[in-house]
């Protein structure tokens, strides 16, 4: 019985080996040198994204360090070749689990000041005594090292040199042409290049990893297969999140098996609502913020009618795959720690997240709930999902800038003959936000800046306007998804004035610290003869031009702004300082006309009152732990706000003020908006209003409900407010 066993099991592995047709394209991989320089990861589990098992690529092969000898000194090295300023701890006995494959080194003996751990002493690569029951770790200074590439990602440390690429083709060849393609036969790229896989064995849950990793939540039985083809068999479990994760099994290049009895394996798979056509986005309990990509960002939860954060502790990429299906994306492709997508404000909901993979949603795992002391915002988890290919980027490019993230915009438009051709986006009124959706369309991030002339970029041979009046909610997938003109209609119509952006991988993201407001609000009567300078910068509402001045008073609603930067990247002023307003009232510089409006509002949204703040000292008032400041204004200084830093405008300062002498008693929302004019580029603008419900009677006001913009559900919003918000200071 074990003899036939083994002789089934054998055909079996013949039977199903890959199989490489020999009219496929061929195309060829390069192998690492040794020349290159040495990689270093961290793997295993559970960890964070500064700690865990060391693995070493080193002649085409990832492999662990044996804990013989180890010590800080090498701990130092290893981390520090990971981009942390330093290690604090190093671990033995394969702490975050066995490693696979080679064993690199052994014995090794570094005294902490190497560049590498390739130049400490050791046995040699590959000489060990050693079993992966001895694999030594590290745990780094969670400090990253200024300049160096930013990781924090725990990805899916499967061998992708197996399969480094799947693909569906179109079995009907209709549906070649419209995308994204959700049914077809399954292809996988193998060193040089596409082979199908033989459906003898293929169960469905093999077909929900391939949906996953093509970017669509579900799978579904194929309407058609397509016969003839040979390959292996797969058996997955369903929670993979990528083909190479399951078990696989090759056949030699010159086996001459074929799939007998079966054909090529078809998948269906039913791609997330804002993929369909004509089907509505249904309300989750989740949300990605602060991304620059679809489908990726801070995973936020929904509880008691408020967003709250996640924190990273054992954050995984089965947890992530969980909250990306439940969003209409596929499996995760990283699941990232650290606050990588920028930090969240407000509550953090959930902590050690122990996902299976086959839940329906991110609240359907088990989870430890949260106190002050288990995390902070610096510890939000995020995540990067597996979307459908669009083909989106093959409609835009850019042109004529210094590097690839900048130049002047063109699209693919098609004539009334069907002929395709580039053409030029008519700069007039072309902003942040739409640069924005060009950026995202682009695959470059971030928008850094919208520009409505070009003129001093190269030029090249397309010169037709063939877009205008273009008007993006800075949302969309792509620009031709926002509102234009039917017909090119453009006052400027050369190419120096066509649009141009300039595209970032990071963003700052400015947020009020709204509980502040409700606290430090109140009311002064000010005499007029100490508002001369107020009144020069146009901080007092209109009728204070026709009183009896220097006699009487103001009436003003004060209280402190605390703007924090949660980004990635500094938020400094568009303007250089040698173009900042010099105002000698007050004795400073405006690096910024508005920075902030205030806005008191009455039942039906009507201004009642308003106000607003020139950015006179963009600077670092205080900084988290861990963070230095970087502005100052005095002396001329730069002006900005740090990453991990706030600048806080003080309720007693000139111009921290509502004037609210003209109002009468009653209930009002008071709105406060950060950069309302998008005037410095950010990851999220939907969190730069804060709203307050207010209530004066005439000689006492209170503030009650204060919070972010975004930090309500749909239905609490409803219920705070019944009116849309004003145009400038949309709170979204």
């Amino acid at each position: 019985m074990e003899q036939s066993r083994r002789r089934q099991q054998f055909s079996v592995t013949l039977l199903f080996g890959l199989w490489l047709p020999c009219c496929l394209t061929q195309t060829t991989t390069p192998n690492p040198s040794q020349t290159e320089r040495l990689k270093v990861r961290l793997a295993g589990y559970p960890r964070k994204h500064n700690e865990g098992r060391i693995e070493l690529f080193y002649k085409g092969e990832w492999g662990t360090i044996c804990d013989d000898d180890f010590s800080i000194s090498n701990a130092n090295v290893l981390c520090r070749q990971l981009g942390f300023v330093s290690a604090t701890g190093w671990t033995h006995s394969a702490k975050y689990g066995k490693g696979q494959g080679k064993i690199w080194l052994d014995n090794v003996l570094c005294n902490g000041g190497e560049k590498s751990i390739e130049f400490c002493k050791s046995r040699g690569w590959g000489n060990s005594d050693c079993t992966h029951d001895e694999d030594a770790g590290v745990v780094c200074k969670d400090e990253r090292i200024p300049g160096f590439v930013d990781s924090n990602i725990i990805d899916a440390q499967v061998d992708e040199s197996k399969i480094e690429e799947v693909r569906l083709r179109p079995v009907v060849a209709m549906a070649k042409k419209k995308l994204p393609i959700t049914e077809g036969v399954v292809e996988v790229k193998y060193k040089d290049g596409w082979a199908q896989i033989c459906d003898l064995g293929w169960t469905i849950k093999n077909t929900r990893v391939v949906c996953g990793m093509l970017g669509f939540p579900h799978e579904r039985k194929p309407s058609k297969a397509k016969p003839n083809s040979k390959s292996k068999q797969s058996t997955c479990t369903g929670m993979e999140v990528h083909l190479a994760a399951c078990p696989l099994e090759f056949s030699k290049p010159n086996a001459t098996s074929s799939c007998e009895g079966g054909m090529a394996a078809v998948v269906s798979c039913m791609p997330g609502p804002q993929f369909m056509q004509n089907s509505g986005l249904k309300k989750n309990n989740v949300r990605l913020k602060g991304g620059a990509r679809l489908g990726e960002g801070r995973v936020e939860v929904l509880k008691d009618n408020e967003w709250g954060t996640m924190c990273d502790d054992r954050w995984n990429l089965l947890s992530a795959s969980v909250v990306c299906r439940e969003l209409g994306y596929g499996s995760a492709k990283e699941a990232l720690t650290g606050a990588r997508m920028g930090q969240g404000m407000g509550p953090i909901y959930m902590n050690e997240v122990k996902c299976l993979g086959h839940e329906k949603s991110i609240w359907n795992c088990p989870f430890k709930n949260i106190t002050s002391e288990d995390c902070q915002h610096t510890e939000d988890a995020a995540v990067r999902c597996n979307v459908p290919y669009m083909g989106l980027e093959n409609s835009i490019r850019i042109t004529g800038g210094r590097t690839r993230y900048e130049g002047r915009v063109e699209v693919l438009s098609t004539d009334s003959n069907g002929t395709q051709s580039w053409g030029l986006i008519c700069g007039e009124n072309w902003s942040t936000t739409e640069a924005m959706v060009a950026c995202r369309q682009l695959g470059l991030g971030y928008a850094n800046q919208g520009l409505q002339e070009t003129w001093y970029w190269d030029s090249s041979n397309v010169t037709e306007m063939v877009m205008s009046g273009v008007k993006c909610t800075g949302n969309e997938m792509a620009l031709s998804h926002c509102q234009h003109h039917k017909t090119v209609s453009c006052q400027r119509a050369a190419a120096k004035f066509a649009a141009g952006v300039i595209c970032s991988e990071t963003a700052s993201d400015l947020v009020l610290n709204a509980p502040l407001v409700q606290q430090t609000v109140y009311i002064e009567d000010r005499p007029l003869h100490m508002l001369y300078c107020a009144a020069e910068e146009d901080c007092l509402s209109k009728s204070a031009a026709k009183a009896n001045w220097p006699y009487g008073h103001r009436r003003l609603l004060r209280f402190s702004s605390q703007i924090h930067n949660i980004g990635r990247a500094d938020f400094k002023p568009k303007a250089g300082r040698h173009s900042w307003v010099w105002h000698a009232c007050h004795g400073h510089y405006h690096s910024m006309d508005v920075f902030t409006h205030y806005d008191l509002l009455n039942a039906n949204g009507t201004k009642v009152a308003e106000g607003h703040k020139a950015s006179f000292c963009l600077e670092d008032t205080d900084c988290q732990e861990g963070v230095s400041k970087r502005y100052e204004c005095a002396n001329f200084g730069d002006q900005g706000i740090t990453v991990g830093c706030w600048d806080l405008y003080r309720h007693d300062i000139d111009c921290q003020w509502l004037d609210i002498t003209d109002v009468k008693p009653g209930n009002y929302i008071m709105q406060v908006v950060i950069n309302p004019n998008h005037e410095v580029a950010e990851s999220d603008f939907t969190n730069n209003a804060m709203k307050c419900n207010c209530k004066y009677d005439g000689h006492r006001i209170w503030l009650h409900n204060c919070h972010i913009g975004d930090a309500f559900s749909e239905e609490a919003e409803r219920r705070f407010e019944k009116y849309p918000g004003q145009l400038n200071n949309q709170v979204y």
